[in-house]
């Protein structure tokens, strides 16, 4: 079991790893040896999720979504199947534990009285501004 949040955990069968081939550095090895991880996690069919966070990580993950709803993270940052496994796993909690967190309802304000004035005065200094360029042209 993946501990996202004392209320969150995904198990280990929801997720699909996969190794790959890495680019970039690493010499002879990178083209030896499969180090980089694409992970897999079934984002709308998983049961692990509560619904508001299933909507959520599908609006954060963007393009990482596919439209079957499938999550897809590629690691290969290192040069180890298994730091790259690591980190593939720790991205997903991380977004995960981002897309549980419910966000705050934003309330609506009005302009103070003093920030009306100041945008009273900076709309009147710049008409000058053009009011002066004007008077100079003619």
């Amino acid at each position: 079991m993946l501990r996202i949040t004392p209320a969150i955990s995904i198990d280990e069968k929801e997720i699909k790893e996969s190794f790959v081939r890495a680019s970039g550095p690493g010499g002879q090895n990178v083209n030896k040896v499969s180090t980089a991880v694409q992970l897999r996690f079934d984002v709308l069919r998983s049961p692990s999720l509560p619904e508001d966070a299933r909507q959520r990580l599908i609006r954060i993950g963007g393009k990482r979504v596919t439209d079957d709803g499938v999550l897809v993270i590629d690691a290969r940052r290192f040069r180890t199947q298994d730091r790259n496994r690591q980190d593939a796993r720790d991205r997903l909690v991380e977004i995960v534990r981002k897309a549980a967190r419910k966000p705050k309802p934003r309330k609506a304000t009005r302009p103070t009285a003093a920030s009306r004035q100041r945008r009273i005065e900076e709309k009147k200094q710049r008409g000058k501004v053009k009011r002066m360029r004007r008077m100079t042209e003619e």
